[in-house]
């Protein structure tokens, strides 16, 4: 197969690719529980929680773990009030709650349900690989029959089910599909493939989801919902997420900029820009970078100005070569041209912009694109005394230094030698 070449750019993504999944792609959110394990965030206030809440609404996840109601009254309150926000305000988003293998954490579940009035689905889990079997001193019979069990007395309870299992990734396919199976067979309606710590990579995840979906099949449960949780431990968590999606899971786990335990989790705001870009889904994507900003602020964590799609210097240059290419295209093509000359992602995708700064390595273009962009008149002074800072400096130069620059440009050159001195 050749790659397909439209006007201006030629797309190798589409030669050999994998065909698209049978079903729609589904994105679950874990931010308020997977991502508030990690050592480094500061637990959230109750309204900081539901404004994240209201922006996974816009973002168009279609379900979000709110907590679990087990680990203690502080975290109980806020997951029936979240539950509560739901319901009331009829948000688009399904409701999630994490619990063990136990009575007691599905019977907290339950309580939330009830309270709020509001279909919930429990993510019971377990640990299956066998190192974490024999740290635990737990035999598999007794796991399967602890399973059958818990997702029974869910299922009575009128909880909706997934079977989450801990390390699949490390574990034994009989043992992962006999667990899967006890569950599907007690009224289970999804079950949760989990890389836990990391350590799939992109063929592995494709070889264990292909052989569990046939596997399943032949113990009659063909038509499992399957979903992937994956952690970022090799810095292959999205990529791993979307072979699962190719290979059959049909929901994918992340959290806001991918905070969590350890190296964290996959990036929902990655995983929504890739399947929209890979044709799996479709989004408007416009609020991914106030979903990711109101996180960064609710947990205290920095987003890296390299963070793909929400970083600052993600569509941001200072290299003379590259703010040249984007201005002449520009001229020549507008802004849809401009943004993909130097992008693989038009900043607009994602509600952000090109920015052109002036810094060491920076030309001509930057100071014109500066001045334009700044609505002043790109005189070929201004010009120069922007290219002359710009060459002194060691690092990318303020709005407020530029415009003392080009100020300074119209008067007398020793204000002007004055000004760049200073900098």
């Amino acid at each position: 197969m050749t790659p397909i070449t439209d006007r201006w750019i030629t797309n190798w993504n589409q030669v050999d690719s994998p065909g698209p999944p049978g079903t729609r792609i589904l994105v679950h959110d874990e931010t308020l529980r997977d991502g508030l394990q990690s050592p480094s965030v500061t637990q959230p206030s109750l309204d900081a929680k539901l404004n994240l809440l209201h922006l996974m609404a816009d973002i168009g996840v279609e379900s979000a773990d709110l907590g679990m109601p087990a680990s203690g009254a502080p975290v109980r309150q806020h997951v029936l009030r979240l539950a509560t926000e739901i319901a009331s305000g009829a948000l688009p988003v399904a409701a999630v709650c994490a619990a063990r293998t136990t009575r007691g954490d599905i019977s907290a579940v339950c309580d939330i349900a009830q309270r709020a009035a509001l279909p919930v689905q429990v993510m019971t889990f377990v640990g299956i690989s066998p190192i974490r079997m024999y740290a635990e001193r737990w035999r598999s019979g007794a796991v399967v029959r602890r399973v059958r069990d818990a997702v029974s007395f869910a299922v009575r309870e009128g909880l909706d089910v997934c079977l989450v299992t801990e390390d699949t990734t490390r574990a034994r396919l009989g043992m992962a599909v006999d667990v899967y199976a006890a569950a599907l067979d007690e009224g289970a309606s999804r079950i949760c493939v989990c890389d836990t710590v990391g350590y799939a990579t992109p063929w592995g995840t494709t070889a264990l989801v292909t052989r569990l979906r046939r596997a399943l099949a032949g113990r009659g449960f063909g038509d499992a919902a399957v979903d992937w949780h994956g952690h970022n431990d090799r810095g292959l968590a999205v990529a791993n997420a979307l072979a699962a999606a190719q290979a059959g899971a049909d929901r994918l786990h992340g959290t806001a900029l991918g905070i969590g335990e350890r190296a964290g989790n996959a990036s929902v705001e990655q995983l929504l820009v890739n399947l929209c870009e890979v044709g799996w889904r479709s989004a408007l994507l416009c609020a991914l970078p106030r979903y990711c900003e109101a996180a960064a602020r609710a947990c205290q964590v920095d987003i890296a100005g390299s963070q793909p799609f929400v970083g600052t210097d993600v569509f941001r240059t200072a290299a003379g070569v590259h703010a040249a290419a984007i201005r002449k295209a520009e001229q020549r093509g507008g802004r849809w041209l401009a943004e993909r000359v130097y992008s693989g992602i038009p900043p607009s995708l994602v509600g952000r912009r090109q920015d052109i700064s002036v810094g060491p390595g920076s030309g001509r273009a930057n100071a014109r694109c500066w001045l334009r962009a700044h609505g002043r008149a790109e005189s070929a002074a201004a010009v120069r005394a922007i290219q002359q800072a710009a060459a002194g400096a060691t690092r990318i130069l303020a709005d407020a230094e530029l415009r003392r620059v080009a100020d300074a440009s119209r008067d007398p050159l020793s204000e002007l030698g004055q000004v760049l001195q200073a900098l």
